[in-house]
């Protein structure tokens, strides 16, 4: 299945992006640059704050260190697809949330290697030179999100009124794409281990923590300097729903080190929907009485 998921999962993801662009006008990312301080933050919070709360967390449990440097990992890691596809469900701020993604994406080829090299070191004393090519990640970024998303604003500039009907569909269509082909790859990845995930158990708590504390430090500090109640949800969400299927691949295939994908693989099982039920919470009861209304 490893080789069929290597081209189902970009197509996959440009569809989805595809999609979400239908939704999208120019002037939704010309508000994000004319005001960067949303976009900003969420940068910094992704960069700087994510990582540091990855590892308080792994300090704090104890759990064997190649969990703890699997606690770091997913944390190093930015939001994906799947961020975007939930603040487009949630109504949130979709042009700000594509355009963290985008940025941070060419940003981790420097972030990872660095939070990575400090995990090895710290956990597992080894010293291990860490290389994201920077080619490759910037052709994935403007092959699966830049490009599907451009065309697909261009698709509603010129033909809106054709596709006027779709787009209430496609609140459904794309989730469920996701889900399908997300279901893939863990199915995948879980059968390529010699356990059940269900006897990871004990590695539950710290990786629901991790998701848990991001997505309310996000939301909580993006409002104490000012951001609206929109941005605030949409960077929690940015936050706190990483791009697992890159950290199983960073895992797997970049690091090589046994049982280092296990955090990336379980957090990837629930976080979709504890960050859901959390960003719903906080969209519709958590909104200051001043926007009510």
């Amino acid at each position: 299945m490893g080789d069929l998921l290597d081209y189902l999962l970009p197509i996959s993801i440009g569809i989805m992006m595809f999609g979400i662009g239908l939704n999208l006008e120019w002037k939704d990312f010309k508000r994000v640059f004319i005001a960067p301080k949303a976009v900003l933050f969420g940068l910094f919070g992704q960069i700087i704050l994510l990582p540091l709360i990855g590892f308080v967390i792994a300090f704090l449990f104890p759990i064997p260190p190649i969990y703890k440097l699997g606690i770091v990992l997913i944390s190093a890691c930015p939001g994906g697809t799947s961020s975007n596809i939930l603040t487009y469900m949630l109504k949130g701020r979709v042009a700000l949330s594509v355009s963290m993604t985008a940025f941070n994406s060419f940003i981790i080829v420097l972030t990872i290697p660095i939070v990575l090299d400090l995990g090895l070191s710290t956990f597992l004393g080894e010293n291990q030179k860490i290389n994201i090519s920077i080619a490759q990640t910037l052709g994935e970024v403007i092959y699966t999100v830049l490009i599907p998303v451009s065309a697909g604003s261009l698709v509603h500039h010129y033909f809106w009124e054709s596709i006027e009907g779709i787009k209430s569909s496609l609140r459904y269509i794309l989730p469920g794409l996701l889900f399908a082909v997300f279901s893939l790859v863990l199915l995948d990845e879980q059968g390529n281990g010699d356990k059940s995930l269900m006897e990871y158990w004990d590695l539950f708590i710290p990786a629901l923590l991790l998701n848990v504390a991001v997505l309310f430090i996000g939301y909580f500090s993006s409002g104490w300097i000012g951001i609206n109640h929109d941005g605030k949800y949409t960077i929690a969400i940015e936050m706190g729903l990483q791009n697992s299927a890159l950290a199983i691949f960073l895992a797997n295939n970049v690091v090589k080190v046994d049982d280092l994908s296990v955090i990336a693989v379980l957090y990837g099982g629930f976080s979709f929907f504890t960050t859901f039920m959390i960003a719903y919470i906080m969209k519709h009861w958590m909104r200051p009485k001043k926007d009510a209304g």
